[in-house]
């Protein structure tokens, strides 16, 4: 059986999980952070919702050559990396072409992190609860790189907010976060893309765009 769609696009998907935050509304130690580059026209929609501050935390997934859709870990702004074990020793990759992989990653970590904010200052995050958005979680390695950098900032609160997530995914995140918001966990989820009937790529201004209209 295919799973029907959930969401037109990701704007639609930003809208209806905005309805599942509104405690946070109208406060200003809320700030907003997306996951570039997928999430962030859902964060601008909830955002908008919350009359919150929006900000940008640029994540890069860690793919296995052989299987570039399958992610073996991620890396984060910051210098934040998460890496799956099991994935690891499943691809056989010896610890030089991980590195290499992190390397390459890294470099294009850097320049879209340039690119996307320019002279725009990143929010605070010490002491303010900070609501973080993506378009959906699949193995939740990017969320976790994401955590990790954001613990380093002490926040007061931590919040993963997304559209869809397969069940279980709260469970993959662990304390990481101090709570989990998902509008819908359909249980023949099979892929975050699956789920969506525009799920085409966020290219680089439609991000700046985004990012400066907030």
């Amino acid at each position: 059986m295919v799973m029907s769609t959930l969401f037109k696009d990701r704007a639609e998907a930003g809208r209806a999980l905005s309805g599942h935050l509104l405690a946070y509304a109208g406060r200003d130690d809320v700030v907003v952070l997306a996951l570039a580059r997928g999430g962030v026209p859902v964060a601008w929609e909830v955002a908008r919702a919350l009359v919150a501050e929006l900000d940008l935390l640029v994540v890069r997934k860690l793919g296995v050559p052989s299987r570039p859709d399958l992610a073996l870990g991620a890396i984060a702004s910051g210098g934040a990396r998460y890496i799956d074990p099991k994935v690891l020793a499943a691809s056989g990759l010896s610890p030089q072409q991980l590195e290499e992989i992190i390397a390459t990653e890294s470099r294009e970590l850097a320049r879209s992190d340039a690119l996307y904010r320019g002279s725009r200052k990143a929010a605070r995050i010490e002491g303010r609860t900070v609501i973080v958005v993506d378009d959906g979680v699949a193995t939740g390695a990017s969320m976790c790189a994401a955590l990790m950098t954001l613990r380093a900032s002490k926040p007061a609160w931590i919040v993963v907010a997304v559209p869809v997530a397969p069940p279980g995914a709260q469970e993959w995140i662990g304390t990481a976060a101090d709570e989990f918001v998902c509008a819908l966990s359909p249980p023949d989820f099979c892929g975050v893309g699956n789920c969506y009937s525009d799920f085409g790529p966020v290219g680089d201004e439609k991000v700046r765009m985004l990012l400066a209209a907030s």
